[in-house]
């Protein structure tokens, strides 16, 4: 019996050694599974929804017709920053190839025309935001027809003291006195150059844009310890960014250059534009677009009548492609309100807009059809663009209005462009075409000199 006893005794501790013991801890375990499950579905339903939010914000961001870029992004910038470091986080992030872009395409009415080639659009942005050529596929990204970038100084140079710019929100406009600060030639010339396809081909629609319907134009300017008289500094320029451009702007109308609108009168501008000219046609054609760029005059809107009129004859007499009305202005209407009124420098934005419209109507005038004209001055509507196609420009430029409107702007110009015309049955060109041929000189026929003769002789 005892060796039975034993024998059973080990048999039980031979099934309590087999049979596995629920301890406590899983026994927790066992209980939890259920509540670790749905922890990790919830898990994966908010990264699934931040996933997608994140992508969502995304798609809106980029879109430049978003309401979060005029009404709050933009806004932010003006108020928490001072004008000058709000423009260049601007520019920086256009640089950053992070900036929101235009998604749609140009309607077929605002086909324009130019020196023979075809945009897709009539609305470019004037020199001064993109000073150094840092961010021109972002500014093109934007739907911007054509970019002008610059001024440009041969030598690298700070421009005046800060600060040198000021919002004038109640006018809706901008005084700046920036004095072309520049980096110079050379820094700007390395920017275009990185550009360039490593394979690049040359067809017959390639432009200096790099971009199928826009041009890119360099605006060219005066380094401030230069001789005034001297034209040097642009046919230095004419020689140095001639290979990358599709259209140089001679700019002597900036107000914040001591002497430079002195270069306006006629003495001194024929020296000018001849020289600038030679220069030019001196060039070899260019590796990118296998032409010549076009030269374009930068216009102040302060001139007299007998002034335009002189710039008209030089125009005509040299050969010069085309014309850009205008620059900023140092008058300071009645209208303003804003207490940087009195800010020295020069004004831009809707104040300008009537000064600059006669100026261009005026010049118009007293130039062949034969001669495009470019508008800029308190452009911020497809309204306005229309009123400058109507008084004979080809094209037009924003500036002030697109630091105000932010992003977007380009595109709500364009639509609002393409409901006037398309209100009137008409297109761009349209406009453009009878404007011109209505408002430009012509050249009198011998018939009506002869007639003037008679009337003379009675």
């Amino acid at each position: 019996m005892a060796a039975m006893h034993l024998r059973m005794t080990g048999f039980h501790h031979l099934l309590r050694r087999q049979i596995p013991h629920h301890s406590p801890v899983f026994a927790r375990r066992l209980t939890t599974t259920p509540s670790t499950s749905q922890s990790s579905v919830r898990t994966a339903v908010y990264a699934t929804v931040f996933t997608a939010s994140v992508g969502l914000f995304a798609v809106y961001y980029y879109d430049a017709r978003s309401a979060i870029h005029r009404y709050v992004l933009t806004p932010v910038l003006r108020r928490t920053f001072d004008a000058e470091t709000g423009h260049k986080i601007a520019v920086r992030v256009l640089r950053s190839g992070l900036g929101p872009r235009d998604p749609v395409q140009d309607d077929e009415r605002l086909r324009s025309e130019f020196l023979g080639r075809e945009l897709s659009n009539p609305i470019g942005l004037a020199a001064g935001f993109d000073k150094d050529g840092e961010a021109i596929d972002g500014i093109l990204n934007l739907g911007f027809s054509w970019v002008e970038i610059g001024s440009v100084t041969p030598k690298p140079q700070p421009g005046n003291p800060k600060p040198r710019v000021f919002h004038l929100p109640d006018d809706a406009a901008l005084i700046n006195r920036y004095g072309f600060p520049s980096q110079g030639a050379a820094s700007v010339i390395s920017r275009l150059r990185a550009r360039i396809p490593k394979f690049h081909e040359v067809k017959d629609d390639t432009t200096a844009a790099l971009k199928p319907g826009s041009v890119l134009a360099i605006n060219l300017g005066k380094n401030k310890s230069s001789p005034v008289e001297s034209p040097d500094d642009f046919v230095t320029g004419v020689k140095t960014f001639g290979p990358y451009a599709d259209v140089l702007v001679v700019n002597v109308s900036s107000p914040n250059t001591p002497g430079l609108r002195g270069l306006q009168n006629r003495e001194l501008l024929e020296d000018l534009l001849t020289s600038v000219r030679k220069a030019r046609d001196e060039l070899e054609p260019s590796p990118i677009t296998a032409r010549r760029p076009r030269l374009v005059l930068k216009i102040a809107p302060d001139l007299e009548e007998s002034q335009i009129i002189d710039i008209a004859d030089l125009i005509c007499k040299n050969n010069i492609d085309g014309v850009i009305v205008s620059n900023t202005t140092i008058s300071r209407p009645a209208s303003l309100t804003d207490p940087n009124k009195s800010e020295m420098g020069g004004l831009s934005g809707a104040p300008l807009k009537p000064r600059a419209l006669q100026v261009l109507k005026t010049l118009r005038a007293h130039v062949p059809a034969s001669i495009p004209l470019i508008g800029c001055g308190g452009i911020s509507t497809g309204a306005d663009a229309l009123d400058y196609a109507r008084a004979g420009a080809s094209l037009v430029q924003v500036y002030t209005g697109f630091g105000y409107d932010g992003v977007g702007t380009c595109r709500r110009i364009k639509d609002e462009l393409e409901a006037l015309l398309r209100a009137e049955n008409t297109t761009w060109k349209a406009v453009v075409d009878e404007s011109v041929r209505k408002l430009s000189w012509t050249e009198p026929s011998s018939d009506s000199g002869a007639a003037a003769v008679l009337m003379e002789q009675e």
